[in-house]
């Protein structure tokens, strides 16, 4: 097998929304952080010592959460595991350091697996997805897979979520062959990855002021759009009261189920390339 050059070192995206940097409580034990344009989660309640990270954002972003978790939990303590939503490079761009440091577990999908050990790289950003600047731009994002062969492993068949009882994942393939969301019924919170999300992504200027609209998954790097369209669906039979999704502001509430009904019924106007609609 021939290596994948896997190393982010050298990739350095100057995309930063106004929302960089800053976090949010969702519950008491949900928050996530915003890493340049994309979002990364904590379970956990403030101060305790039990706690999941969700996804790893940006590359060379590390120290960063690394020092995000320490002011949310209240020391440096590493977490129970990590927990990935899926492998693209803005979701995982800072796994490997951290797997340095901490040495936790770190669970996916088992299609996405290939792409976290070393074996398949995702197809490139597609330009044509959209007329926006990111789209554009997207051909020159990375998008080979990564290495974390001796830490990744397959989330549970059963559905459960390791170290976050209550929670269950869901396959919501689409975005990526192995793509999930994570939802807790007892209160209808969902992270929903990349499977939908809550701006513009393709768009510069709305990712930049976090403009607030639901979306589908961002169109330069979706893979099946049929499973898009399917993925959304289930999420939306969920009835979640609350969703945080790999980029955009939280959407909860009347705001939230309005937004994703309107989606799935207009999935093919809201969230299709144009050049895949039909006429």
């Amino acid at each position: 097998m021939k290596p994948l050059d896997n190393d982010f070192s050298e990739s350095h995206l100057p995309f930063f929304s106004v929302k960089s940097g800053e976090g949010r409580e969702v519950c008491k034990d949900v928050y996530y952080w915003t890493n340049q344009i994309v979002n990364v989660g904590f379970y956990g309640v403030a101060g305790t010592r039990d706690w999941v990270l969700i996804d790893c954002g940006m590359p060379h972003s590390k120290d960063k959460i690394v020092e995000t978790a320490k002011e949310r939990f209240g020391h440096e303590g590493k977490p129970k595991a990590i927990v990935l939503t899926h492998g693209h490079f803005d979701h995982v761009g800072s796994l490997e350091p951290l797997l340095k440091d901490w040495n936790v577990p770190v669970y996916a999908h088992e299609l996405e697996i290939p792409y976290l050990n070393g074996e398949r790289n995702y197809p490139k950003g597609d330009p044509t997805a959209d007329g926006g600047l990111v789209s554009e731009l997207s051909p020159f994002y990375p998008h080979h897979g990564i290495n974390v062969s001796g830490s990744v492993q397959k989330l549970p068949e059963n559905g459960e979520v390791p170290f976050m009882q209550g929670w269950k994942w869901i396959h919501t393939p689409s975005h990526t062959p192995g793509h999930v969301s994570f939802y807790r019924e007892e209160d209808g919170v969902l992270f929903a990855g990349d499977a939908f999300v809550t701006v513009k992504q393709e768009s510069l200027y709305r990712v930049l002021v976090q403009k607030k609209e639901i979306s589908g998954p961002p169109r330069y790097f979706t893979m099946d759009w049929k499973a898009a369209e399917a993925s959304v669906g289930r999420l939306a039979e969920l009835l979640p009261k609350a969703a945080v999704t790999g980029h955009g502001e939280m959407m909860a509430g009347e705001e939230l189920e309005r937004s994703l009904g309107m989606l799935v019924e207009r999935f093919d106007e809201v969230a299709l390339p144009p050049n895949r609609r039909s006429h």
